[in-house]
């Protein structure tokens, strides 16, 4: 038993070193999209605390490198951190959830993506306030899988580290990655550049040929978007 729960040890021990620099690489991507009074230290520290609870819980068994589900959980505590200082003010998770529920409202109408005009007038407000809160919005509230459950999952899951549980769920893995399919492709393209390249919004937009502020406006559409469709998959 002994000789056991030391090789349990060891091995969780090696995880945490061999990923202790994708909790590095997380926090300065994280932070770009944060206030300038989020400290990448105070990430850094909250994201060991991730990888450490991930080392302890990963279950080989369920198929899932251990390298995503660190990130989901690296993540986690980070968001976590962040929204401990309450630095964002309540008027822009307000309009997050007033965004997603035009977004859901307009394509329930029309049956097809929801565009940037359809969104404004279901708001009653110009396209250029529409694209104010958007960039509020990038600047307060990071995209991630976690934003999603607050909308999809389970009614029985709890704490935030209970709801990071949820996405090892097999049926909201599918709905998730179904409704990123039928996202707008080049929302699509944002997603990936961002998640899987790991580009910044910079380098997106120059990718995309755009400007900075249009890619965080994007994402943060994409967002509104993915949280309005998986609305459902609590009833399903």
């Amino acid at each position: 038993m002994y000789a056991r729960t030391m090789g349990v040890a060891n091995e969780q021990d090696r995880l945490v070193q061999q990923f202790a620099p994708l909790v590095k690489r997380i926090a300065y991507h994280m932070l770009a999209r944060l206030p300038a009074s989020v400290q990448v230290e105070d990430l850094i520290q909250a994201g060991m605390l991730g990888l450490l609870e991930a080392a302890r819980k990963f279950d080989h068994g369920k198929g899932a490198s251990f390298e995503t589900y660190a990130g989901i959980r690296i993540r986690g505590a980070m968001l976590d951190d962040v929204r401990k200082g309450d630095w964002a003010p309540r008027s822009v998770h307000r309009n997050t959830r007033l965004v997603s529920s035009a977004i859901r409202a307009v394509e329930a109408k029309v049956g097809r993506d929801a565009k940037d005009h359809e969104v404004a007038a279901e708001l009653d407000m110009s396209l250029e306030d529409y694209y104010a809160i958007l960039n509020d919005t990038a600047g307060s509230r990071l995209f991630s899988f976690e934003d999603l459950l607050e909308a999809g999952a389970p009614a029985e899951v709890g704490s935030d580290h209970e709801a990071l549980d949820g996405v090892e769920d097999e049926r909201f893995r599918k709905a998730l990655a179904e409704a990123i399919g039928r996202l707008p492709e080049r929302e699509q393209l944002v997603l990936s550049l961002y998640y899987d390249e790991e580009l910044n919004l910079k380098e997106i937009g120059a990718v995309l040929g755009v400007s900075e502020s249009r890619v965080s406006q994007l994402h943060s559409q994409c967002a509104a978007r993915l949280r309005a469709r998986m609305a459902d998959w609590r009833d399903d």
